[in-house]
């Protein structure tokens, strides 16, 4: 997977968010998208993502040296957020299988085995809306990081996890990184640990 940024900007209404991005993103590596809060991370990612288009410039995506339209890059990717909503009146078993109908798990995982590894086997009937904070966001990474996508973006992964869980997000991600584009955005260092290359969006603030 390849994501090719060329000369992306972002503006809102008179301030530019950011400007002037060339960037090459290739699944031999993995990002971190760093800056302070309210800098302009989770935009950035929005826009590699496809659910925000840039003010200027232009994104071409690629998968096997294929270029793939920005309409289809849904298909490709899966995407973990704090402001990405559960559908809070489902149970637990009821989100993994309505996500599996869009978003089938990578080694042909199971609910069983998908459940062991979030580690909320005995929630399995428990209505989303009871979780916590913790159990939610267990469950967005879980299920982002399992999907057989190509691409994978976390945005500030471990904000509401205890030290125990950000361990276990670590390993998660170490288990089902292989072959893969990982964009992670976050100001917090021990969520980008594992990054070879990294991205200051304060570097194009005034470009």
């Amino acid at each position: 997977m390849e994501i090719i940024l060329n000369n992306i900007a972002k503006r809102y209404l008179y301030d530019w968010i950011f400007r002037n991005i060339d960037y090459h993103f290739s699944s031999t590596a993995r990002y971190a998208i760093l800056g302070a809060n309210g800098s302009g991370k989770s935009t950035l990612l929005k826009i590699l993502s496809g659910h925000l288009s840039p003010t200027k410039g232009a994104i071409q995506y690629k998968v096997a040296g294929q270029e793939i339209d920005k309409e289809d890059i849904y298909k490709q990717l899966s995407y973990a957020s704090p402001y990405i909503d559960l559908i809070e009146e489902f149970t637990l078993a009821e989100t993994i299988q309505f996500h599996r109908q869009f978003k089938p798990f990578l080694n042909n995982l199971s609910t069983n085995d998908f459940l062991d590894l979030i580690q909320l086997k005995k929630a399995r009937n428990k209505e989303v809306r009871f979780f916590s904070s913790g159990m939610k966001q267990r469950l967005k990474l879980g299920l982002a990081i399992c999907s057989n996508t190509a691409l994978l973006l976390l945005d500030e992964p471990t904000a509401t996890l205890d030290e125990k869980s950000v361990v276990w997000f670590h390993e998660l991600l170490e288990q089902y990184a292989k072959d893969r584009l990982i964009i992670i955005a976050s100001n917090e260092e021990r969520d980008v640990t594992t990054c070879q290359e990294r991205i200051n969006i304060l570097d194009y603030k005034k470009k």
